[in-house]
């Protein structure tokens, strides 16, 4: 690499670097998504007001549900009072939901609902009916209490309110227990034109219970918690019997939802350490059998014998040129190095002695070796070959050599 490369691969490491730096020390725009869990800290969490709890409900035991309102009911002691706490945008129960909190109140128990929207259910069954006042531009909401020990106290909230309130409640079984108040505005000029009073808080008995619901869940956020108005949520908290509380914290905007084709068999909890287990055991299997296989051993050819390849390609290219001669007195010559290295034989003179040698030594018969070696004698005397000659030749040597 040279030196120009160099500069420009350490100028991108350099720019990237800094572009990782800069995206983890820069602050995190503020989250205002509605989420109302227990976990929560940002603006319309429930984080304050959910550690909060303790201190209001000092003698009464607070369980954290994390599972349906049916679920949790339906196994729960109905001999002991208790609180069940909704705080949500919305409250969606189903019908089997509905039945069983109704239940649930009517054995005696307060069942206390935050939230601007509910299931037809309920509100069918209590009877009541909400409306919403939409503006374009965020106003100021100024939220009361009618209990004579709160009357004079007012709570400003101008942030995150939908104007929720109740436009028709069972008279004969509720009781107002707080107001909203907001100015009505003439969208065009932004002149007023009147002060809207309208109720957000009320209780109304069923059985021998109790609901009470509140319309501005915003109150219980962190948000408000940590702007001066934590006493609205202690003293609409005041009306709860100081018995033991659930708090919901499953039907939550925020509440984290698995989505994993898997969601079933992970909320199921001998299947999901079931699959832990089969998962850890694949991998163990997967680790240790590949210790015990030998790896794999790499095929290696043999190496080619180039030096037939080259004495085959020598041949060849003598045959194709006809040179018989030379051909037949390479031949030759390497025959008799063969006889002087195999057998320790003088061939610089061919005579009957030593016919008589080599037949001794190479346990051929005394006329198979005569008729080689007066073949030999009468090639090396003659001028010119033929192709037969090397031919004959060749088989003679190739029956001796077998």
């Amino acid at each position: 690499m040279d030196k120009r490369s160099k500069i420009i691969l350490g100028l991108f490491a350099v720019v990237l670097l800094s572009i990782i730096i800069t995206e983890i020390t820069s602050p995190k725009p503020l989250n205002w998504r509605p989420s109302y869990t227990a976990a929560d800290k940002i603006p319309f969490g429930c984080f304050v007001f959910y550690n909060e709890l303790s201190q209001l409900f000092s003698e009464s035991e607070i369980t954290t549900v994390e599972e349906s309102v049916y679920d949790v009911l339906v196994n729960s002691d109905s001999t002991k009072t208790s609180n069940y706490f909704f705080v949500n945008d919305n409250i969606d129960l189903d019908k089997q939901e509905t039945n069983q909190l109704l239940k649930y109140a009517a054995q005696g128990n307060s069942v206390f609902i935050a939230a601007s929207s509910f299931s037809y259910f309920l509100k069918d069954t209590l009877n009541i009916d909400i409306d919403y006042e939409y503006t374009l531009l965020e106003d100021t909401v100024t939220v009361d209490l009618t209990h004579k020990d709160f009357k004079e106290e007012n709570f400003l909230f101008s942030r995150g309110i939908n104007k929720a309130h109740f436009i028709s409640v069972d008279t004969l079984n509720t009781t107002v227990l707080g107001h909203l108040k907001y100015e009505q505005k003439n969208e065009l000029t932004g002149s007023v034109e009147e002060i809207v009073r309208k109720p957000n808080f009320i209780k109304t008995n069923f059985g021998k219970g109790q609901f009470f619901v509140n319309t501005t869940p915003q109150a219980f956020s962190n948000y408000y918690m940590l702007r001066g108005n934590e006493d609205y949520a202690a003293h609409t908290l005041s009306y709860l019997n100081n018995a033991d509380l659930y708090w919901d914290n499953y039907k939550k905007a925020g509440r984290v939802v698995i989505t994993s084709p898997m969601r079933f068999v992970l909320n199921q909890t001998a299947l999901k350490w079931g699959y832990y287990l089969t998962m850890v055991g694949l991998l163990l299997f997967v680790i240790f059998k590949a210790k015990r296989e030998q790896r794999i051993i790499p095929v290696i050819n043999p190496l080619e014998n180039s030096s037939v390849e080259f004495a085959r390609t020598v041949g060849s290219l003598y045959h194709q040129n006809k040179d018989y001669t030379d051909l037949i007195t390479k031949k030759l010559s390497y025959f008799l190095a063969f006889l002087r290295n195999r057998y320790y034989l003088d061939t610089s003179t061919l005579n009957e002695k030593t016919i008589q040698i080599l037949a001794a030594k190479s346990g051929k018969s005394l006329e198979e070796v005569k008729k080689l070696i007066e073949y030999i004698i009468y090639l090396k005397n003659k001028a010119m070959h033929s192709e037969q000659n090397l031919i004959e030749l060749n088989k003679k040597i190739t029956a001796f050599k077998n």
